[in-house]
């Protein structure tokens, strides 16, 4: 079913909101049924539930990705306190937990704050592969993960879990369309093997989409399209009960188109040469444990993955006719290869009472290539002709060698310790070339920084009663140094330091007895060391693409605030949820670069709003008609570093699925930004207009209102529960 037209979306909106707030009135009495269930945190070092782990965490469960989602991260990211991505891609790449995180394509060394991972696959920093299809859980740690995860979460830990092999034979079909041709389709085949003590799922999927801007130069609707192909793969072998081998594959292929920016800030481009954002990412995890009789269990992970990023833009935005009588034409073009492999080995006990401990080792290697291009040339009377045609070359490799270790343990019946300490080494080579085709030069960089790094943990958590518990964490987490590589640096602006930056937390885990009611809420204040802070400069207003993209170390940062979730059975299939993040970001005394020279800049982070929210409710009736509605919401914030002083606007969305289901089929309706409000999702302050270029905030828009039909059918153990649970909760 396609829904093409404006007058069909505008109907069919209302038809999402009004039958969703009705199925809300007249419920059932909640009855033995109307339970939340126990959450288990896997991401952490061990897995442990979630009223147990002294640290603040959202898990967004598979009933909640189905009802709340669609297709990719972005869908649900807004469900998940002090979460923010930026834009300057296709598909969110680049994500900020509590304001910390990288805004943008990096320039030099891959270098995240936030980890991000896949069925334990590292790809921190390509958060394009984030699709949701055949996706268990998503598990998101805040604050740094010295002890777990070291130098490449700074800010925290985003964890993705697919979902695992089924006892049973079972299969599932999807398909669905929607307006600007969106079309789904996906399959699940899962079951076991009996005569190897084993069981295997494969999932495929691919959605495209004509995208949401229409480019007048050109005459299409498609030059900011989608197409999304996802492929999972999962074995699990388990000849006894002491041992378990899981084997994970993944290959995600994002082709989508990138012609996201108007002069106008409008729908409607002028490229003439559209831009292309395309991640191709392959990655497999093995990962083994075995349980010693009345002893300590060992752990054993292998991952390797390979991704292949290509990345282009119009860098003027027009075409001849759109500048004429003027010459303004600039293209950018990147080739990204990557290689990580990483083995990690853990030895522990039981953390759940008693004296507990673990010990582990880790090792990763990363490989990288990069080959980008720019082009171009503009002329008009005041400023003359400007002429560009510039290929970098790049290399780098990074090693990482850490041991880690953790001991938890009881001070009396309520109170519990946990201590870890993580001690890392790292090492990275890089080398390029820049061949200037118009002045004829060469010129080539070649640095081999190394960093010693630690980081660790301690908390206390004190249990009120079987179900409610206050915690107290203090946690030090790091992140490698690095090196600039635009031109027009001064010496000792090439290399920046390591950052390191200590959270200090405190929170409060409950659930009611009869389990129908669960909050946690937590307090943090973060201190940030030699902060790394970006920022960047136009160096030629007559030339888009000379940014002096310039990564500094402000003497220390600041950021507090708070987080808090809610969710309540109300009735046995009503559910009602909220969380609600509180952020308050700085940074003191980063040495800019300026038109004038060096300066010192302190302000705000970028991308970092004072606020974010989301409430929704989720109701299942007996005869299996569902509905779930989200109203979400977000503050402004500052869309970059000095010198863009712009700012976004507070913005609210409403996403809303209804259907009907059974154990075996369903089929909903859903709709995304109801509303249809235009809200940003990057904002760039720039020269970009001829002939005087003045500085003008330009804006990349989120996705507009969509609507549209999705129908699932399932077979065998795929149809066990749907249609019978109870309304599913927005985070756990």
């Amino acid at each position: 079913m396609i829904l093409p037209t404006v007058a069909v979306r505008r109907a069919v909106a209302p038809a999402l909101l009004l039958p969703a707030l009705a199925l809300f009135g007249g419920a059932p009495a909640r009855g033995a049924e109307g339970d939340l269930g126990e959450v288990l945190v896997t991401a952490a070092l061990r897995p442990l539930p979630a009223s147990a782990l002294a640290a603040s965490v959202t898990v967004l469960d598979g009933a909640t990705l189905q009802d709340a989602g669609r297709q990719h991260l972005e869908d649900v990211l807004a469900l998940v306190p002090n979460l923010n991505w930026a834009g300057d891609t296709a598909r969110p790449r680049y994500l900020q937990l509590r304001g910390i995180g990288e805004l943008e394509q990096y320039q030099g060394a891959p270098n995240p704050s936030v980890g991000f991972l896949i069925d334990d696959i590292d790809f921190s920093g390509l958060g394009s592969a984030a699709t949701l299809f055949d996706v268990d859980r998503i598990e998101v740690l805040r604050g740094p993960q010295g002890t777990r995860y070291g130098a490449n979460a700074l800010a925290g830990l985003i964890y993705v879990t697919s979902a695992a092999p089924e006892d049973r034979d079972g299969a599932r079909i999807e398909v669905g369309a929607g307006d600007y041709n969106t079309r789904s389709v996906g399959a699940v085949l899962t079951g076991p093997v009996g005569a190897l003590d084993s069981a295997f799922r494969l999932a495929v999927q691919r959605e495209t989409s004509d995208g949401f801007y229409r480019n007048v130069y050109l005459g299409r609707e498609d030059t900011n399209n989608r197409d999304e192909l996802t492929l999972r793969g999962r074995w699990r072998f388990q000849p006894s009960e002491r041992l378990r081998i899981d084997l994970a594959a993944l290959h995600v292929q994002i082709d989508d188109g990138y012609d996201a920016f108007a002069p106008d800030n409008t729908r409607s481009t002028h490229s003439d040469q559209p831009g292309v954002d395309a991640q191709h990412s392959t990655g497999v995890a093995l990962k083994v444990a075995y349980a010693a009789p009345d002893a300590a269990t060992l752990t054993g992970i292998a991952t390797y993955a390979e991704t292949r990023v290509k990345y282009g833009f119009d860098g003027d935005w027009g075409n001849p006719q759109y500048w004429a009588p003027y010459v303004n034409s600039f293209t950018e073009l990147q080739y990204r290869h990557r290689h990580t492999a990483s083995v990690e080995l853990r030895l522990g006990t039981s953390p759940e009472r008693g004296l507990a401990w673990l010990v582990g080792a880790y090792a990763q290697q990363l490989r990288e290539t990069l080959d980008d291009a720019s082009a171009g040339n503009s002329y008009d009377p005041l400023n003359g002709a400007y002429a560009q045609d510039t290929v970098v070359d790049s290399a780098y490799r990074a090693r990482n060698v850490a041991l880690f270790g953790m001991l938890d343990g009881d001070l009396g019946r309520r109170l519990r310790w946990s201590l870890g300490l993580r001690g890392e080494t790292r090492r990275a080579d890089y080398q390029d070339l820049t061949h200037d085709f118009i002045a004829g030069t060469v010129l080539g960089n070649n640095f081999g920084p190394s960093d010693r790094l630690w980081g660790g943990h301690g908390s206390l958590t004190y249990r009120l009663a079987p179900a409610s518990s206050l915690y107290m964490q203090i946690a030090r987490g790091y992140k490698a140094g690095g090196f600039n590589l635009s031109q027009g640096l001064q010496p000792d602006q090439i290399l920046f330091r390591p950052e390191a930056d200590w959270n200090v937390e405190a929170g409060y885990k409950a659930t009611s007895p009869d389990r129908a009611l669960s909050l946690t809420a937590d307090l943090f204040w973060l201190d940030r060391s030699d902060a790394q802070i970006k920022t960047s400069q136009q160096s030629d207003p007559t030339n888009p693409n000379t940014f002096i993209y310039y990564t500094g170390n402000a003497r220390r940062g600041r950021d507090y605030g708070a987080e808090g979730s809610l969710r309540w059975q109300l009735l046995p299939r009503l559910s009602l949820g909220g969380a609600l993040g509180l952020l308050r970001t700085s940074f003191e005394d980063l040495a800019g670069v300026g038109a004038a020279g060096t300066t010192s800049v302190s302000r705000e982070l970028a991308n970092a709003p004072h606020w974010q929210a989301a409430v929704d409710a989720a109701y299942r009736a007996p005869g299996g008609a569902f509905a779930r509605l989200d109203v979400t919401g977000m503050g402004a914030y500052y869309f970059d570093l000095p010198p863009n002083p712009t700012r976004s606007r507070p913005y609210g969305l409403v996403n809303s699925r209804i259907g009907w289901e059974s154990a075996r089929w369903s089929v909903s309706l859903w709709g995304r930004n109801l509303l249809n409000r235009d809200y940003p999702v990057r904002g760039f302050y720039f020269g970009l207009e001829p002939p005087y270029y003045p500085n003008k905030l330009y804006l990349q828009l989120g996705d507009p209102r969509t609507v549209g039909l999705s129908v699932v059918l399932r077979i065998g153990g795929e149809a066990d529960g749907r249609g019978r649970q109870p309304a599913a909760g927005a985070s756990r």
